[in-house]
C-alpha cells in the first residue's frame, strides 16, 4: 500500500512544473550572470610619514568602477573618532572614478599610527579596507 502512494505521489502533475523551454531559451541564456561592479583603488594605504602632534591631515583615496554595473559605497566605517571619511553618495557607473577622502587628527597621540578606514558597497567582497598611518611626533622631538 505504501508503494502504491510513493508511486502515485510521483506521478503527481499538478500542473505547477516549470517548462524546460526556459533552459533552453536563447534570449534568457543571453542574459549575463556576472553583472557586478568592482572596486578598485589606486592604492590601499598611504603613510604621512612624521606628522606634529596635533596635526590633522588628510589624503584622498582613488578608486575606478571597473565592474559592470553601477557601484554603491553604503558606508565609511572608521577604527577611531580620530578619523572621518567623506565618500560619494551617488552610485558610480562603470568606468567612472570616485574618491574616498580620509581625515586623520593627532590630537592626543604619539609614536605609530595606523588606523583603517573599512569602505562598504555593493561589491563582493562588500568591505575594503584602506589604511594610513603616521608616525606622530611632539614639538620636542622634531
Amino acid at each position: 500500500m505504501a508503494v502504491a502512494v510513493l508511486l502515485f505521489s510521483c506521478n503527481n502533475d499538478d500542473g505547477k512544473r516549470l517548462s524546460g523551454d526556459l533552459v533552453t531559451n536563447p534570449k534568457s541564456a543571453e542574459k549575463p550572470t556576472d553583472v557586478k561592479p568592482v572596486i578598485q583603488f589606486e592604492k590601499t594605504e598611504y603613510d604621512f610619514g612624521k606628522i606634529l602632534q596635533g596635526e590633522v591631515v588628510s589624503y584622498t583615496f582613488h578608486f575606478t568602477n571597473a565592474g559592470n554595473a553601477p557601484l554603491i559605497i553604503t558606508s565609511v566605517d572608521k577604527s577611531c573618532g580620530c578619523t572621518a571619511g567623506d565618500f560619494p553618495r551617488e552610485p558610480i557607473a562603470p568606468g567612472q572614478r570616485g574618491d574616498i577622502k580620509i581625515t586623520y587628527d593627532s590630537k592626543g597621540h604619539f609614536g605609530f599610527q595606523s588606523k583603517a578606514v573599512v569602505v562598504n558597497s555593493n561589491t563582493v567582497p562588500s568591505q575594503t579596507t584602506l589604511r594610513i598611518k603616521a608616525d606622530v611626533k611632539t614639538p620636542d622631538q622634531l
